[in-house]
């Protein structure tokens, strides 16, 4: 006998051990699975959070517990100790839906715990009251430890795991269920009834925002991207208004000093300003981009998270992954089937009414009470009773005949019925009133119909019943997550430039722990995970990782940071080859490559010699000067060459031939444009970032030193190079485009300084970039009400005056010439205009109108034009 599976008891005998740590694990993992950490779909509660709710329905008077009471009633069911009934207590209270709160019970914004169990106080809420408990559908067990009874589920007429989520960790899986919306659930169920198909989204308390583009229902496999909503103050402070779910103030500062730490974020210092709503305040360092910080705060903190949902509910007693629209789906028909099973036991209970009020009208109206008076046994009672109201009424096992005149009741007369009979005291039949009576069987046959009439249409009068549930409940339940798509952040491309690169170009060094000195040239700010390209005169190229110090070879002629599928830098050169001598000029980029390893750009053979080499970001070709050696036989010793003439191809492409003899000099002649087109800018309207790879709305085609022209809402313009890790509010913008020097722009204003509403039009005459520049007045009242580039704008106004409101339409164009940007403009108006708006093209009218300044009217008037362009006041 093997004696690997043996160990022997305390007697000495042998136990065989062979499957016993298989049955045991399998026990266990059974428990944790159904028991603790896994919610039921039934009522979407896992069974501590089922005993919590039971236990305070038991002894709810509509007072509010001490959350200590709470504890110790639902230990009599719950065979784990106080911390993990208040734990469970506490996180249901803040979700705010079923247990209504006093106290405090913690913030989860910022993470505060509760206070002691003894100090805090909490009751069901009016909804779990109505929609979670009904002893007469629920379906009963015995304790863990016999003493009592508990539901093994709650008759819950409301999909509670949805609009609450949840998260557990068993043995073997886990789930993970996000909160969805109150009003979109109901409205998702009442489209389910209806058999429409739905699709629902996460929901957070917390707000902020959300990318559901790969939710793939809540199951497994998918995932959602939540981001904070961060706002600018000011150039140097934003504030974090919204937290991602999950995350609290101390977690996210914590973050956001990590990342700033590690150089990943420029900020000066972090304040938590929160109260009653969230405000996270980070100051910029002066100088510091605050829209790349808005983006190296998503990418590099918890101002973004990403989350992997997992919903595994226990169904049929198992667990089973699911959709959350099968989760809803089955909770929908399970509160159908709910309100038919109330419907039938109502219905049931009237009929028992009906059924009793009719033989007690019977029995009293036909005084068969006297008929017992001579009887002299109780069974003789009984039987004479009986007897006697059979005159009057016939059951279904009679099989009465159509003609049978006396009355049809629904079941047949019981000893019981006859016992409540008898109990009629004689004050109750000395004043009967037959009307009434007769009243209130009428009343419950027409109780009766409807209820038959709804079981016949369960389906509409559950949707009714989600209706009312809705209109109850449903205010102040709006949604708080904005659901929009998430532009992917490029890690490199917003990390804080928390480094300086310098090169040491002729002993072939490059690094960050370079001194600034004679031989070490600053090149450009980097981060400590950026990647450097280096050119050497011998014809060679690598990219290598930066570092405190790195040898990349002698001879350094160029080095920057590089970035990866860089289509647009080109690389020109002119190099001789070694064999024959002759001269060739290359085009190239550098998208891929094997960091560390070197790559020759002239020819292999020895002698090869590199003569012209320029980096151009936009793919620019110039115009180089070749000059021949004096000893070469060609007759002409100078010649141009221009690079547009060469295609680009591959880095290891040989390049167009120049000339076969010997070249002594190659010279820059003339500055180039690009020859691989403009860039197409287009900008994400949801965003607010730049972009070319066709996402959003066209912005305009940038060739080589053109420039981008931003009008702003608060009467300043700015004009500044391409950017395009630059992020923008549109709601701030009236224009966002390629700077036109012919651009005129038309603005309505009002002067503080004159109290007047004025219209100017102007070009632009600045040429300083990167600065913002205001045409209005500097008084503490000049607005800016409206501001366009339109060509021939036209423009509908209103004021109010005495109570009354004004409108008008006006030509701006025609109202006044243009003038220079500092000019005050011509007065439109006394008043100051409520609105301003421009008319769409489709509206305008085919002839030009007459235009009547607002100052020109009376209180009360208003302008209409006549289709033959005449003005008429009314």
């Amino acid at each position: 006998m093997d004696q690997s599976n043996k160990t022997a008891n305390g007697n000495g005998q042998l136990i065989n051990l062979q499957g016993m740590y298989q049955d045991y694990f399998l026990d266990y993992a059974s428990y944790v699975i159904l028991e603790r950490a896994v919610p039921h779909i039934d009522d979407g509660l896992k069974p501590v959070q089922r005993r919590i709710l039971h236990a305070m329905k038991e002894t709810d008077d509509g007072r509010y517990n001490k959350v200590a009471n709470v504890i110790g009633l639902t230990m009599q069911y719950h065979p784990h100790g106080d911390a993990a009934i208040g734990d469970a207590l506490v996180n249901m209270g803040q979700k705010e839906l079923s247990i209504d709160t006093q106290g405090n019970w913690g913030d989860i914004a910022t993470g505060a715990g509760a206070a002691a169990a003894r100090y805090i106080e909490g009751r069901l809420t009016k909804f779990a009251l109505e929609v979670m408990f009904n002893p007469q559908t629920t379906e009963w067990q015995m304790s863990y430890d016999g003493r009592k009874r508990e539901p093994v589920t709650l008759p819950a007429k409301f999909p509670l795991l949805l609009a609450s989520g949840t998260d557990g960790i068993a043995v073997g899986l886990s789930t993970k269920i996000m909160p969805h919306n109150f009003i979109e659930l109901i409205k998702a169920s009442i489209d389910i009834l209806k058999g429409k198909k739905v699709q629902i989204f996460p929901d957070f308390q917390t707000g902020a925002m959300v990318d559901v583009s790969d939710y793939n229902g809540g199951k497994r496999g998918g995932k959602i991207k939540v981001r904070a909503l961060i706002e600018k103050l000011d150039k140097d402070l934003l504030a974090v208004k919204e937290l991602p779910y999950s995350v609290t103030t101390e977690s996210l500062i914590e973050s956001i000093i990590k990342a700033n730490d590690k150089g990943k974020i420029k900020i000066k210092k972090v304040v938590d300003l929160t109260s009653r709503d969230v405000e996270v305040q980070i100051e910029l360092i002066p100088g510091t981009s605050p829209d790349v910080t808005i983006d190296a705060l998503y990418a590099f903190t918890d101002c973004e998270i990403s989350i992997s949902p997992n919903a595994c509910v226990i169904h049929e007693d198992r667990p089973r992954f699911m959709t959350v629209e099968e989760i809803l789906e089955h909770n929908t028909l399970r509160t159908r089937d709910l309100l038919q099973t109330e419907l039938e036991i109502k219905l049931g209970e009237l009929l028992e009414k009906w059924h009793m009020a009719s033989l007690e009208k019977i029995f009293i109206e036909n005084r068969i009470y006297h008929q017992i008076e001579e009887c002299e046994s109780w069974e003789e009672v009984l039987t004479t009773i009986d007897r006697e109201l059979r005159k009057y009424v016939v059951t279904p096992a009679d099989n009465p005949t159509p003609n049978d005149q006396r009355l049809r009741l629904m079941r047949d007369i019981t000893q019981d019925d006859i016992s409540k009979l008898t109990e009629i005291r004689i004050k109750r039949i000395s004043k009967y009133n037959t009307f009434k009576a007769d009243e209130h069987i009428a009343a419950l046959e027409e109780e009766m119909k409807q209820v038959r009439y709804d079981l016949e249409h369960i389906t509409d009068f559950t949707i009714a019943y989600f209706k009312r549930l809705l209109e109850k409940y449903g205010k102040g339940r709006e949604r708080r997550t904005k659901i929009t798509s998430f532009e992917y952040i490029q890690a490199t491309e917003v990390v804080a430039n928390n480094a300086k690169l310098f090169v040491n170009y002729t002993e072939g060094f490059i690094g960050f722990g370079l001194k600034k000195d004679e031989s070490n040239v600053f090149v450009s700010e980097c981060s400590d995970i950026d990647d450097v390209i280096v050119f050497r005169a011998d014809g060679r190229f690598m990219v290598k990782r930066i570092a405190d110090k790195v040898f990349v070879g002698k001879d350094i002629i160029h080095a920057t940071v590089w970035k990866k599928n860089d289509e647009r830098t080109t690389y020109n050169l002119v190099y001789s080859d070694g064999v024959n001598g002759r001269t060739f000029a290359k085009r190239f980029n550098v998208t891929a490559i094997t960091r560390d390893k070197e790559y020759v750009l002239t020819s292999e053979a020895k002698g090869s010699k590199l003569l012209y080499f320029t980096h151009n970001p936009n793919g620019e070709a110039e115009v180089v000067n070749i000059q021949l050696t004096q000893a070469s036989t060609a007759k002409k010793k100078m010649l141009d060459y221009d690079f547009k003439e060469i295609a680009i191809k591959g880095r290891s492409s040989q390049g167009n031939l120049i000339t076969k003899y010997p070249v002594r000099k190659v010279s820059l002649k003339e500055a180039g444009r690009s020859t691989i087109g403009a860039l197409k800018v287009y900008i994400d309207d949801v965003s607010g970032r730049l972009n070319n790879d066709g996402r959003g709305r066209l912005l305009g085609e940038f060739d080589t030193g053109e420039l981008m022209f931003i009008l702003y809402k608060d009467g300043t313009y700015e004009m500044t190079e391409l950017d395009m890790t630059r992020r923008f509010n549109l709601l701030e913008l009236y224009h966002l485009g390629k700077y036109d020097p012919e651009t005129v722009i038309s603005a309505v204003h009002y002067d503080g300084n004159k109290g007047l509403t004025m219209v100017k039009r102007f070009r632009l005459e600045t040429t300083k970039l990167k600065e913002r520049f205001s045409y209005l007045t500097d008084h503490k009242d000049s607005r800016l009400l409206f501001a366009t580039i339109e060509a021939n704008p036209q423009v509908r106004y209103s004021m109010k005056l005495k109570n009354k409101k004004m409108q008008g339409e006006l030509n701006l164009a025609d109202f006044i010439d243009v003038k220079g940007w500092k000019a005050l403009g011509n007065k439109l108006s006394d008043q100051k205009l409520s609105e301003v708006e421009l008319i769409p093209s489709a509206e305008k009218p085919a002839e030009k109108p007459v235009e009547v300044a607002p100052d020109k009217l009376q209180a009360g008037d208003s302008i209409e034009f006549d289709v033959d362009g005449q003005t008429k006041l009314f």
